[in-house]
């Protein structure tokens, strides 16, 4: 049943989505200049829309012998193979990677909350002043302070940022925590934008090393995108990731094989998600007109341990390999919950018509307490040469969908400096348009003499 929301009578603020009134020229709540703000264009953002389930449910699946991970068959190639159907890996239940039906699916419709910030034109971000700095031409570590200390506005780049958060010069608010954020670790860095279309990040992440029972290291990165057509869909991707995160490093330093920690990482995210709909929450003012729908989100991680490279997913995120040696092939490692992935899977479309739909984006797997049946998917690899692993959300794959353009978008030093090539993953969006939330984590993935697996 459709599950879509009602309107607000007015126009919302394109900065903070506080309800304007007829005449006004600045938001009341932001102080957003709205007098050279054209009306808002069609938009076509995401909804949920939730399908009966066909027959009974299938009987509960037998305890799962976590398989090894698949050697190299002895090629000049990594482990990992072209296409997401050859991978040599199992979901957490056993069956093949390949998804059958599912009982529910969301997906593109008309009339949904989440749209463009009026002014921003469906094929080029739009001339609105930005609330959030572009990481494209910002300084990330100290930017944003002047030499007294105080911080300069992001939008007039002159005005003084009073206590309250907003410019003495211009009015502008300054930017929410989340809307650009960074972290390096030792082994994987990661770095989440808002985009240039979106009036908040709904994505989150969460990285981490932690140590093995044998003291050898384990690096994981977690990457979540928030449903927008949900109820407080940032809610849901902080929660998932943060749950994630604290499941496998508990799981992984007692010795739980990685990729039975994936799968239980997966549910413990799922269940953090599923308890924000009993939590009504501090909901904003705006929120009360969108249809209050379960807070949803999609996740995929990655773990690399014990010379495995595990990966783990829900929804349409996605894992790339990326060899340091570019002369090797470079593979995607995930296969979407999406219509797209199931039209290809059935055979009715080959991946250039089914991308090129406009119903391509509609996710059939995500953790929410309106997904009928959590499906996660694990996959474990080994790979026999060095490589660098990419972690995102559609955000960024929308502008390097398959392997080989992701890889010629990663810079050739990024397994080097992993931080610098999230960042510069993150400007390749933004200049193809930005039009989502974007978040990519990468881990250089090494591989000792020992395990090399050739001459």
């Amino acid at each position: 049943m459709s599950q879509s929301h009602q309107q607000a009578s007015l126009p919302g603020c394109p900065s903070c989505e506080e309800p304007l009134e007829p005449g006004d020229l600045f938001c009341g709540a932001c102080g957003y200049d709205l007098s050279a703000v054209p009306a808002p264009p069609g938009d076509r953002p995401t909804v949920a829309i939730t399908v009966p389930a066909q027959g009974a449910a299938e009987p509960s699946a037998a305890p799962v012998e976590w398989p090894p991970a698949a050697g190299t068959d002895g090629s000049d190639r990594p482990a990992p193979t072209h296409r997401p159907a050859d991978l040599p890996g199992v979901d957490s239940g056993g069956r093949p990677l390949a998804s059958g039906e599912r009982a529910a699916v969301r997906f593109d419709e008309p009339g949904a909350p989440e749209a463009s910030p009026p002014g921003a034109p469906d094929d080029v971000p739009g001339d609105f002043e930005l609330a959030a700095p572009d990481p494209r031409t910002v300084e990330h570590a100290p930017a944003g302070a002047s030499a007294a200390g105080a911080k300069v506005c992001v939008a007039c780049r002159s005005g003084r940022v009073d206590t309250d958060g907003y410019c003495e010069n211009c009015g502008h608010a300054q930017p929410r925590e989340r809307d650009h954020m960074e972290q390096e670790l030792g082994g994987v860095a990661a770095v989440s934008d808002r985009g240039l279309r979106h009036h908040r990040n709904e994505d989150s992440f969460a990285v981490s090393c932690t140590a093995l029972p044998d003291g050898s290291p384990a690096v994981v990165a977690i990457v979540c995108d928030g449903v927008s057509s949900a109820s407080r869909p940032d809610e849901a991707s902080a929660a998932a990731a943060s749950a994630a995160n604290e499941s496998l490093l508990e799981s992984l330093p007692r010795g739980a094989h990685p990729q039975q920690a994936m799968h239980e990482a997966i549910l413990a995210a799922s269940e953090a998600v599923n308890a924000l709909a009993q939590d009504p929450g501090q909901a904003m003012e705006h929120d009360q007109h969108r249809h209050q729908n379960a807070p949803a989100c999609t996740l995929v991680a990655a773990i690399m341990a014990g010379g495995l490279l595990v990966v783990g997913w829900v929804g349409d995120s996605r894992v790339y390999w990326v060899p340091e040696d570019r002369s090797n092939p470079p593979a995607r490692l995930t296969e979407d919950d999406s219509w797209a992935a199931q039209m290809v899977a059935a055979g009715l479309m080959n991946e250039a018509e089914a991308y090129a739909d406009e119903r391509a984006h509609a996710i059939t797997g995500w953790l929410g307490a309106d997904a009928y049946e959590l499906e996660p998917h694990t996959a474990s690899f080994k790979p026999d040469r060095p490589g660098l692993v990419v972690v995102c959300t559609d955000g960024l794959w929308n502008y390097a969908e398959a392997a080989a353009e992701m890889a010629a978008a990663v810079p050739p030093e990024a397994h080097e400096r992993p931080l610098h090539g999230a960042q510069v993953l993150v400007g390749h969006a933004l200049d193809g348009g930005g039009h989502d939330n974007v978040t990519v984590a990468l881990l250089p993935f090494a591989v000792t003499a020992r395990g090399a697996g050739s001459a």
